[in-house]
């Protein structure tokens, strides 16, 4: 019997509602930019709930702006299990990204209410607000406000034009003063599941439609403030000068070499995001900031290098002239997922007649926070050539529907209480 025979989800209608939220902040032909709390993630967020009703769930959307569907098990005392991703995309992005694990979870829960099977405890499907963090440059954030992790003055972090993210929950349509009266319940969600793409070149390299993930980086964010002195470009000599852009820049090609120091390791270093005031050609720049992110599934590794990089940083400020400041913005310790759900993952993988192969994700995901009060596992999918925070993303349909099948039998089985021992 072929895997295609075996799939027991509506394809059709998953991949319907795919198409459908991309055309909502669509650019280009294939890309979209539904930046975190926009007009645009309202549009989408609304669509969703209309899907999420219909599947049978009842809606709503919490102080934070996350919005969730629940279907009501038998037993409302048990531990919850939760099903979802996000719904905000980057500002390049493409259309699979956080999408298919939310309107993944919610073909689930269909197909559950379509066959007539209640489950024991509430299933939660849930998209999280920001995600991505690229808009207040801080992610995670819908998902560490349900579960009572934000830090102090999140709220009064900035986009670049000015708008705070307190102005922009408002404008989405909550009202910040329900944080005070908000408080996480421990113990209340038992799992969580989440499907995604891998966002990496690895299924693809083993022409595997699907993966099982056992564990995510910890991802280290910084911005650094390089301050030099400004001077005309034609006047001041070379020796004379303290270039903010000059020591950023050694700075920069300091971290990717640090972070290949060893061979084969997973470590990743990344600058994306540069400013340079006061940004004339003429002009020796005076003040530069710059973002870092470090990731790496070994802890003890990457607090080494980042041990080293600000040894690079002082030295550098120091040979030319400079000053800086750092800020961390995000620092997350690796997290792996529970080997309970990976050993069920495994064996209804296997129902399926496939056996997918095991690996780390790189990039950070909403089971990164979950981690921290709850079980979590998650499925990737193959997509095109590793690419991702692009409008050529690209997830074939076959794997899509191959990955939320696996993520529908899963759920399946925690749901009904068949899940086996959760240790």
């Amino acid at each position: 019997m072929s895997t295609s025979s075996r799939i027991q989800i509506d394809t059709s209608r998953l991949h319907q509602h795919i198409h459908e939220l991309s055309q909502i902040g669509k650019i280009g032909d294939t890309g979209v930019c539904r930046l975190a709390l926009s007009k645009e993630d309202r549009e989408g967020v609304e669509l969703v709930k209309q899907w999420m009703e219909e599947a049978g769930m009842e809606a709503h959307i919490d102080p934070f702006a996350n919005l969730i569907g629940k279907l009501r098990g038998r037993n409302p005392d048990a531990p919850v299990l939760m099903l979802g991703s996000h719904i905000d995309s980057q500002p390049y992005g493409g259309r699979f990204d956080g999408a298919i694990g939310v309107l993944g979870a919610i073909e689930v829960v269909q197909t559950l209410v379509e066959s007539g099977q209640a489950p024991e405890c509430d299933v939660e499907v849930v998209a999280f607000c920001d995600e991505e963090g690229c808009r207040f440059n801080k992610g995670l954030f819908g998902v560490r406000g349900m579960t009572g992790k934000l830090e102090e003055n999140e709220l009064e972090r900035t986009d670049k034009n000015g708008v705070t993210r307190r102005e922009a929950l408002i404008q989405f349509g909550c009202d910040p003063v329900n944080f005070e009266n908000y408080v996480f319940q421990e113990g209340r969600i038992g799992t969580f599941l989440e499907l995604h793409i891998e966002q990496g070149p690895v299924l693809e390299a083993l022409n595997e439609p699907i993966g099982i993930v056992t564990g995510i980086s910890g991802p280290l964010w910084l911005t650094v403030e390089m301050t030099g002195f400004a001077g005309h470009a034609g006047s001041v000599p070379m020796s004379m000068r303290h270039d903010a852009l000059l020591g950023s820049a050694k700075i920069i090609v300091a971290l990717n070499e640090l972070v290949q120091q060893v061979p084969n390791a997973p470590t990743v270093g990344t600058v994306g995001s540069l400013t340079v005031f006061p940004d004339s050609r003429n002009i020796i720049p005076e003040k530069v900031s710059f973002t870092i992110d470090l990731r790496d599934i070994d802890l003890s590794r990457r607090n080494a290098l980042e041990t080293e990089l600000l040894s690079v940083i002082e030295n550098v400020s120091r040979e030319h002239g400079l000053t800086y400041t750092i800020r961390e913005d995000t620092n997350s310790e690796p997290r792996y997922c529970a080997g309970w759900i990976m050993q069920s993952l495994r064996e209804e993988a296997g129902e399926l007649g496939i056996s997918p192969p095991e690996l780390m994700s790189g990039p950070f995901h909403d089971s990164l926070a979950m981690s921290h009060v709850c079980d979590y596992g998650m499925i990737f999918v193959r997509c095109l050539e590793g690419i991702s925070h692009n409008p050529k993303e690209y997830a074939s349909p076959d794997d899509i529907s191959l990955g939320t099948e696996l993520l529908y039998r899963t759920a399946r089985r925690i749901a009904l209480g068949n899940s086996g021992s959760q240790t």
